[in-house]
């Protein structure tokens, strides 16, 4: 019966870092590898912050800091499906299979229908008074049907997470402090 709590409390930390880690709509799939849509790579003013419901609040993409007329790029190779004014300021959506990208504010150098290559230059950033403001920036999305994805998954600058380190022996146990599920974890023997 030893062996088997043993077991369980190795477990544990696997089984709740599993259940605690939330989970992405392309869970099991490989992201696809891209570019960024601005050349140098661009400081990133504000992050993905996706809606916990279709129309609350949110940010359904990312903000590159940029530059009024600077070159913006696809991310990935696809096909135009959508070039021109939309609410006031210039969009381009580009879409690759069962995902979509977007840009803006960007005058568009493609029209609808143009097949573009990863890092093609599909329009210019345009200076529009934003939440950037007085800066100049790009809203770059992507999406998945009606599902919004963080666009730094494309280049590897995703949310990172951070995994505890585990070691072959647990830290010592002070009177003062509570104990942990995996304060005895030790890894399972090699069967062999």
């Amino acid at each position: 019966m030893r062996s088997l709590v043993d077991l369980l409390r190795a477990l544990l930390p696997a089984v709740l870092l599993v259940l605690l880690l939330p989970a992405s709509p392309s869970a099991g799939e490989d992201d696809p590898v891209g570019v960024w849509p601005l050349r140098p790579e661009p400081e990133v003013v504000a992050r993905f912050d996706p809606p916990t419901s279709p129309y609350g609040p949110g940010h359904r993409g990312v903000d590159l800091l940029g530059r009024p007329g600077q070159a913006v790029r696809s991310a990935l190779a696809g096909t135009v499906t959508y070039a021109g004014p939309l609410a006031g300021r210039g969009v381009v959506v580009v879409s690759h299979g069962d995902t979509r990208t977007t840009y803006e504010p960007v005058t568009a150098r493609v029209s609808v229908g143009d097949p573009v290559a990863a890092g093609a230059v599909i329009g210019t950033l345009q200076p529009f008074a934003s939440h950037c403001a007085p800066r100049t920036c790009l809203h770059w999305g992507w999406l998945r049907g009606e599902t919004y994805l963080d666009p730094l998954r494309l280049v590897g600058a995703g949310p990172v997470r951070l995994l505890p380190l585990w070691r072959d022996l647990p830290v010592a146990r002070s009177p003062a402090r509570r104990s942990l599920p995996y304060d005895d974890w030790r890894p399972l023997a090699a069967v062999g």
